[in-house]
């Protein structure tokens, strides 16, 4: 069932309810509706021994090109090689980008995959298959990693447990069967504006705790009189309109999302006026603060034409994608490090697919999925590696062909999920967390 169908299945009291708490709005409301079955079998976890407590995926929309990241290919044909240079890293023979000149001192930390593989080149399907390790079927929506994990964990504290900056990607509903209270809470605005406000998150004029502890009484009395005319999953003190009420009356849930909170010399680190830096700092502060789940939606990676924009648009750019992306994501790991928090926090770098390896005659490229990289770090993973290869040209797989499969039984495997868990749909059925066909990447795993 699409957001779509969901939504036109709301009755008439979930509406009179969706207004009780003025600028939360229905869309807050479902967002804590969250089941407390623990999915992680102890045999599970005595095989695997997770570390990650949380993950941070900075997913870059569009489909960012492999040979302008991290699998460049420098001894290529000029129509191959591209326009841009490479740099150096701490891990012998490794050369990616040279926008990445932090990203480069920290190779010994980070693993690039540089042989994932997909048959899915178009934008929505592609991000399906990177999002949940399940290639879209119109039979059956399946829930990308952040639901999957609000599903099999219980809640702690008032924050959602799966949050969006600035928003979630593309035509996915990131719930997939599961209760769409397990998607991402999409924060609406871009930290990096000196206006950043989570939307939701503030009363309508007029309102006050009070007035919504007012409305919140008349919701439950509506409630009990509903409950005689229909069969409802609501109730009295209903769970989901208190967990809502918590949120906005808690000082410590606002102040996760306050990035005035931090030094000025942190927040430069990231870089100010930088929305991948600024939204990479507000996802360490939330996983510091407990979230298990945050996705950095990046925009802008689908690169058609004139490659050169991604290092530079405008004279003295430190904001254009590749350099913004470096310093955000160096700043990110240094950050977590320091914190003591990168070992227990996964970090993944990806897109839905790759680019051709010849460039067009735009001098962009075009979406390629046949092969690809994915950058990881943190949380279990074992640094200082390049996993599987490309062929000379950055056209297929040359060895170890890693599918979106395998890497989201990986991912799950490290954050404790045992990919063998049976997931309820909304029809009865059970589904697994990640295909039994799909291989955990054990060179990853430290």
């Amino acid at each position: 069932m699409t957001d779509t169908d969901q939504c036109t299945t709301l009755s008439r009291r979930d509406w009179v309810r969706a207004g009780c708490l003025s600028a939360l709005g229905l869309g807050l409301l479902d967002h804590f509706d969250l089941p407390t079955a623990d999915a992680n079998a102890a045999s599970f976890s005595k095989r695997i021994n997770p570390k990650a407590k949380a993950c941070i995926l900075i997913w870059l929309d569009g489909g960012p090109t492999h040979l302008e990241t991290f699998d460049p290919k420098p001894n290529a044909p000029d129509e191959v090689r591209g326009p841009m240079g490479t740099t150096s890293t701490s891990l012998s023979g490794v050369r990616i980008n040279e926008c990445f000149q932090n990203t480069s001192k920290l190779m010994n930390k980070l693993a690039i995959i540089r042989s994932m593989t997909s048959p899915l080149g178009e934008h929505n399907f592609g991000t399906h298959y990177l999002m949940t390790g399940y290639k879209p079927s119109p039979a059956l929506n399946y829930p990308a990693y952040g639901a999957t994990l609000a599903h099999v964990r219980k809640q702690v504290g008032v924050l959602p447990p799966n949050i969006a900056i600035p928003k979630f990607t593309r035509n996915i509903s990131g719930s997939g069967y599961l209760a769409r209270s397990t998607g991402p809470f999409s924060l609406g605005g871009d930290p990096a504006r000196g206006n950043f406000k989570v939307q939701n998150l503030d009363f309508h004029e007029g309102l006050n705790l009070d007035r919504i502890g007012r409305r919140r009484n008349f919701s439950d009395a509506i409630d009990q009189f509903s409950r005689k005319l229909d069969a409802s999953r609501w109730s009295p003190n209903n769970p989901n309109l208190e967990r809502a009420y918590n949120l906005i009356a808690s000082p410590q849930a606002k102040k996760a999302f306050d990035l005035s909170d931090e030094p000025q010399k942190i927040r430069q680190r990231y870089g100010f006026g930088n929305t991948i830096g600024q939204s990479c700092l507000l996802a360490r502060r939330l996983v510091q603060s407990g979230v298990p789940f945050v996705t950095v939606n990046s925009t802008g990676w689908d690169t058609h034409q004139d490659l050169s924009q991604l290092k530079s648009r405008f004279p003295n750019d430190k904001n254009a994608l590749l350099p913004a992306l470096d310093r955000g994501f160096s700043a990110l790991i240094t950050d977590l490090s320091e914190n003591g928090m990168l070992d227990e926090t996964l970090v993944v770098v990806m897109g839905e697919f790759g680019r051709t390896p010849k460039i067009n005659v735009a001098g962009g490229r075009d979406h390629w999925p046949n092969v690809f990289s994915v950058l990881l770090t943190g949380g279990g993973i074992q640094g200082g590696q390049i996993v599987g290869r490309s062929d000379a040209l950055g056209e297929y797989p040359q060895d170890n062909p890693v599918t979106p499969a395998d890497l989201a039984t990986t991912i799950y495997s490290l954050l404790g999920v045992d990919p063998a868990t049976q997931l309820p749909t909304g029809d009865g059925r059970t589904v697994r967390v990640a295909s039994e066909e799909a291989k955990i990447l054990s060179d990853l795993v430290s």
